[in-house]
């Protein structure tokens, strides 16, 4: 993977983690907007880092946001 894309996989990353926090600590009403942000976030990251490249079950985790957090920083540190 490129500099340029582990730099923008980062962000990206970045981003997720902090919609992940908010929606961790707001309140039942707020949640479903935030859920479908994480949903689209999750599903583009892939899209656009083509990270099925890089790890084969990275589809199966996005169910789980934590676990997919994980599996970008393991694939941002191997690539770094």
């Amino acid at each position: 993977m490129e500099k340029l894309n582990i730099q923008r996989l980062k962000s990206s990353l970045q981003y997720l983690e902090s919609k992940q926090r908010e929606l961790k600590r707001n309140s039942e009403s707020q949640n479903r907007s935030i859920e479908s942000i994480i949903k689209y976030l999750k599903k583009d990251i892939i899209d656009q880092f083509k990270l099925a490249n890089y790890d084969i079950y990275i589809n199966q985790e996005v169910k789980n946001t934590e676990l997919f957090i994980d599996s970008v920083q393991k694939i941002i540190e191997s690539n770094s």
